[in-house]
């Protein structure tokens, strides 16, 4: 005869040693999410507070105590923008700006990183030493002798007087020459071992390499040169040739301001930096981690 029975499993009831236990909630776990949360929020208030301020009307803008939400989304601020300035050639204006700006100095300064950091000749710590001390020096010191040069090149109201000062900094072929300092020599042995010369060793080998250092230097000059204002607005009078920042400055009246034209303006000149920076993000994460990691 079959035998027909069968085993019944059942899970332990009540609070038996089989029973499954609750997750754990780690309170230190929960205090950290908590603390990037509020700080997440804090960095990211002043772009809502923008967006709010921008589809207000004048009237509620200037209303006291001020309103969170608008009673009316009002969208014209953007349309008004683009008729209050010369808005595509600003942009355009800065776009060019950033850009040339930015490859002078990864260009620049990579060369000049590299000699200060692999080539030996004479007085070069010496040398080093003069070039860092650019920058004790306050950037407002050097507007006169920097617009006196363009003024006699003849470059006033152009696009290349904005970003021709900018295309080398002591501060990026600093940030440089640390990435190639930590990179192994015995690369550069095996490479002159093939019969590679120094500017392919540069170009192919070394270059590459630090490629996360110069992610980190392009968002930082690209950021410096979108937001430039002081030297923009002494060397380019004309409107067509302002970059954005001057031009939106222009729109501060001495008596009354039209904030949410303003704000709408200041939003639309915000997007490319923020996709600069979402496109070289995990470049500029790595620059960060690489250099911690060096002792």
């Amino acid at each position: 005869m079959a035998d027909t029975r069968t085993d019944d499993v059942r899970a332990p009831v009540g609070g038996g040693a089989g029973a499954p236990r609750p997750p754990r909630v780690d309170a230190g776990s929960v205090a950290t999410h908590a603390a990037l949360s509020l700080g997440a929020l804090v960095m990211v208030f002043p772009f809502l507070w923008q967006l709010l301020t921008a589809v207000k009307s004048l009237a509620e803008v200037s209303r006291v105590p001020p309103t969170f939400l608008p009673d009316d989304w009002n969208w014209s601020s953007f349309d008004e923008v683009f008729t209050a300035l010369p808005f595509r050639e600003m942009l355009t204006n800065s776009v060019l700006a950033t850009a040339g700006r930015t490859a002078g100095q990864l260009v620049f300064c990579s060369l000049a990183a590299y000699a200060f950091a692999r080539l030996r000749f004479r007085g070069r710590d010496v040398l080093f030493g003069l070039f860092l001390s650019v920058l004790m020096v306050p950037s407002s010191l050097l507007v006169l002798p920097q617009y006196d040069i363009i003024q006699q090149f003849g470059l006033l109201n152009s696009t290349p007087a904005l970003f021709l000062p900018g295309m080398f900094s002591a501060f990026g072929t600093f940030l440089l020459r640390q990435a190639f300092l930590a990179l192994p020599r015995e690369l550069e042995e095996a490479a002159r071992i093939d019969g590679a010369s120094t500017f392919r060793i540069f170009w192919s080998i070394m270059l590459p390499l630090i490629r996360p250092a110069l992610a980190a230097l392009a968002v930082i000059t690209a950021m410096t040169a979108w937001n430039d204002l002081l030297w923009p607005l002494i060397v380019n009078t004309d409107p067509q040739a302002m970059p954005i920042s001057a031009g939106l400055s222009s729109l501060e009246g001495q008596y009354e301001t039209n904030y949410p034209v303003m704000m709408a303006g200041s939003l639309v000149a915000s997007l490319p930096m923020l996709l600069v920076y979402v496109f070289l993000q995990r470049h500029f994460v790595q620059s960060v981690a690489f250099s911690g990691s060096k002792g």
